[in-house]
């Protein structure tokens, strides 16, 4: 069993049917674990991925609450006991958050000050660890940015965006992130709720199962598997930090189990600038070359709050949790294709 999960072996995963939340799920009770999973089962593929953990651990091995986070009674009841809590459940789409504000705010700072007031109450000052996104910076259209033949870089900042860069709620989906963001740090400082926040750049892996508007590197590979259209909003230069998700889960681990220093504090993670990737321009000929057809796409303009370039800077990571990615860019994605193309056996 991992070693910093033994004095606190009862998790509660909200989202645990989501692609981040299945494979942690997973992880949890391989070791051993005590699971809880809350989830609405609303997302594609969350069917699929409960199917799949009881196929590997038996109809029992876990309870699933299908529950809402914006039911505060059902988190209530949720959160007796518990020792570790992973807030995964969210509205995760941009579009959506333009579309839909009102739902998204619901969802993801609502849902997310339900779970913290259910923490609070649950009298058991539980470990809370938090998925934001790099979305909280905005569009950072105040850096400067180099345009290079395949991709954007940064002038100023080799190493990427650290946890000091001023927040900018762009779009209302940085809004609403980073809401819970600031609430999960004072629910640490007024009430000692034990939370983590994890600034996430572009997770990836098994279990994902993308759409145009979230998880782009999985809706990428399945869109061109299946022959299905391609959008690519801007130029296809833009470059983010892409994190295979069992690397994702390390962080996780590694922050319960350096709770003692790493309660209250926020962590960008993502590949770092060792593993990046430009979103067409530089991922097509991988993909093209391990399907072995031409992808065709098409182009559209700009999405509010895109940004031409993201790329964490991981060295608070590394020096408070102990923590790096194992994971290269060119294994994680063939370890994707290879599930995506065995997905539907």
């Amino acid at each position: 069993m991992f070693e910093g999960a033994k004095k606190v072996n009862k998790y509660l995963i909200t989202g645990g049917a989501g692609f981040i939340g299945s494979n942690y799920v997973h992880r949890l009770l391989a070791r051993g674990e005590n699971v809880t999973i809350f989830d609405n089962l609303s997302r594609q593929g969350a069917e699929k991925n409960i199917a799949w953990l009881r196929k590997e651990f038996g109809e029992k091995s876990f309870q699933l609450i299908k529950g809402d986070v914006r039911d505060s009674a059902a988190l209530d009841q949720a959160a007796k006991g518990i020792q570790v809590i992973v807030h995964l459940a969210a509205q995760v789409a941009v579009t959506t958050s333009v579309t839909e504000p009102r739902e998204d705010f619901e969802i993801n700072a609502s849902g997310t000050f339900n779970l913290l007031e259910a923490a609070r109450k649950s009298g058991e000052l539980p470990i809370v660890l938090y998925s934001s996104t790099n979305k909280v910076y905005g569009g950072m259209e105040d850096v400067a940015v180099r345009e290079d033949a395949t991709r954007y870089a940064y002038v100023d900042y080799p190493l990427g965006i650290n946890e000091k860069y001023p927040l900018d709620f762009h779009s209302p989906y940085g809004c609403s992130k980073g809401c819970g963001d600031q609430y999960m740090r004072d629910y640490q400082r007024i009430y000692g709720i034990r939370s983590v926040v994890f600034r996430q750049s572009c997770i990836y892996g098994p279990r994902q199962f993308g759409v145009e508007d979230q998880g782009w590197l999985a809706w990428f590979v399945i869109a061109a598997t299946h022959d299905r259209p391609i959008t690519i909003y801007g130029d296809g230069k833009q470059v983010r930090d892409v994190l295979f998700v069992e690397d994702l889960l390390n962080a996780y681990d590694s922050a319960v189990k350096h709770i003692d220093h790493a309660a209250g504090e926020i962590f960008n993670i993502g590949g770092g600038q060792g593993n990046t990737i430009s979103v067409w321009k530089e991922f097509a000929p991988l993909l093209e070359a391990s399907l072995g057809k031409a992808v065709p796409t098409t182009s559209s303009t700009w999405r509010p709050g895109d940004q031409k370039i993201y790329v964490s800077d991981i060295r608070k990571a590394q020096d408070m949790l102990n923590w790096l990615p194992e994971v290269s860019v060119e294994e994680g994605i063939s370890r994707l294709i290879e599930w995506v193309t065995r997905m539907d056996d």
